[in-house]
């Protein structure tokens, strides 16, 4: 087992390293791939890696999917910004205790009506864009340690008016189990792949991210930290926020100054869920990189700022997400969790 993973590696690194770029938010085609569709992930930062009780979370970290996910189904719903409107289910189904489980994941972004314009700014009437991505996820125990090796691949598509682009891409995720203390830590590469066909004649760099990531349960409070940092691939991703320029007495503009510990900061999400194992539990979470892009000067927004709550209730689990992007707007996320195996009635031990 040891050599065919390592040989699967070795084959999809060879077959899309051709178009790897160190690349980061804006600068690349289908950014949806790493927008947040599940009210527990968002209400942590966004970006955790560790989650094990999440049908949701080998979407982000295909290593995580285990046998306690056996036949659980998650519908997610974001109200978004300026009205996009993004959808996504998850699910996971163990074939047998020998081969293991299958996951899937639907995520759908709705742009809504836009208006059709010509160059002169005169409106011709409207159009529509989509966006949808189809992934199937499959993990393994490394025999004789306390690692879990896992991989996605997905199918991605996107659509503006008459135009369309689709891609295949690839998530890898390992993931280590303390034995002696409550403690995840995981590494992830995302969205490696390709471009299939483009919307012109020019093709685009797939929103790359290679992550670490980590967790700890505090021993005597009901408490359990989150923490990641994102775009290993590149290390400077500060960019000067306009709202922070600066003028002199002669009039000169100056655009802000990203130190070193600015820059590195800007790669950190951590969060926090207290209660993690009960039927109430609350979150928050804070994304650095958005609260300083986003951010107004002189003016307390709040940007980055994430939280929310689940309710667990037999066979069904609710979650809601808040997420403060700027003074002037915020997201909703709600999940619904539902427990599809009847015969699942104890917690069961983590088996990949």
């Amino acid at each position: 087992m040891k050599t065919l993973s390592f040989s699967l590696i070795i084959l999809f690194i060879s077959l899309f390293s051709n178009p790897l770029h160190t690349q980061t938010g804006g600068e690349n085609t289908f950014s949806f791939l790493n927008i947040p569709t599940a009210a527990r992930q968002t209400a942590l930062g966004g970006k955790a890696l560790t989650l094990l009780d999440d049908v949701n979370q080998p979407t982000w970290n295909p290593a995580t999917l285990n046998n306690n996910l056996n036949k659980q189904l998650s519908v997610n719903y974001t109200n978004y910004l300026a009205g996009i409107h993004i959808g996504s289910f998850s699910y996971a189904y163990e074939i047998n205790k020998r081969i293991g489980s299958l996951h899937g994941n639907v995520t759908y972004v709705n742009y809504g009506n836009l208006i059709r314009a010509d160059e002169e700014g005169n409106e011709l009437g409207s159009f529509a864009a989509s966006d949808i991505a189809l992934s199937i996820g499959y993990a393994r125990h490394i025999k004789k340690s306390n690692l879990y090796f896992g991989g996605n691949i997905k199918l991605i598509r996107s659509s503006i008016d008459a135009f369309s682009s689709n891609a295949i891409a690839i998530d890898i995720g390992l993931l280590y189990l303390s034995n002696k203390l409550p403690l995840s830590i995981a590494l992830v590469i995302r969205n490696l792949g390709t471009q299939l066909t483009s919307f012109t004649n020019t093709k685009e760099t797939l929103p790359l991210d290679i992550a670490i990531g980590a967790s700890y349960k505090l021993e005597n409070v009901p408490l359990r930290w989150y923490g990641t940092i994102d775009n290993l691939q590149k290390w400077q991703i500060g960019i000067p926020n306009p709202s922070n320029q600066t003028t002199d007495l002669n009039g000169n503009t100056f655009d802000e100054n990203i130190s070193f510990l600015d820059n590195f900061f800007r790669h950190v999400v951590i969060g926090a869920e207290l209660f993690p194992y009960s039927a109430i539990n609350l979150r928050i979470g804070y994304n650095f990189r958005r609260g300083k892009e986003l951010q107004l000067q002189n003016v307390r927004s709040f940007g980055g700022l994430s939280f929310g709550f689940g309710l667990k209730m037999k066979q069904i689990k609710l979650n809601y997400a808040y997420a403060k992007f700027h003074a002037a707007t915020n997201t909703n996320t709600f999940s619904l969790e539902i427990n599809l195996d009847q015969k699942k009635t104890k917690k069961r031990t983590i088996k990949f």
